[in-house]
């Protein structure tokens, strides 16, 4: 047996209102039916997987993430300077180049939760609106985007 995929990520919401709004008009997910667990939940499509928000007062964890492909990353960083939600300042607050040639920034959602934003060409990106990337070092088969196993294993 081997797990062959993720079918959602699951995050908590201080205000599940608020954060399926946040999601819906940041990033168009769309709000799916969801069952009646024992407190609320809520369920967002994100292409063909979910993000499943349940109802939290706790603070969202420092470093944990999960991250989401955008087909424009300019529009994502210019919309999340609109709205004030990049991170500010610290090792997240840059955008960076990854090894592959990738291109990533984080935000936070309205519960704090980090969320990173992944872009497939950051040569593509204009430094006019950008600004200056950050470059991180590693082998250049170091990607985000893997690409579909052949085979099918064992």
């Amino acid at each position: 047996m081997r797990a062959t995929g993720f079918t959602h990520v699951s995050v908590s919401a201080r205000d599940l209102e608020e954060s399926i709004r946040f999601y819906e008009d940041f990033f168009g997910m769309e709000e799916v039916p969801s069952p009646d667990f024992s407190g609320p939940v809520r369920w967002l499509r994100v292409g063909d997987l979910q993000l499943h928000l349940f109802l939290d007062d706790g603070p969202a964890p420092a470093r944990h993430h999960f991250a989401l492909d955008v087909d424009d990353f300019e529009a994502a960083y210019k919309k999340a300077q609109e709205m004030g939600v990049q991170v500010a300042s610290g090792n997240y607050s840059t955008v960076r180049e990854l090894p592959g040639g990738e291109a990533q920034m984080y935000i936070n959602d309205p519960a704090g939760n980090l969320v990173e934003i992944n872009g497939r060409d950051a040569a593509a990106l204009d430094p006019a609106v950008i600004g200056e990337t950050r470059k991180i070092g590693g082998p250049s088969d170091a990607r985000l985007y893997m690409k579909p196993e052949r085979g099918g294993g064992t």
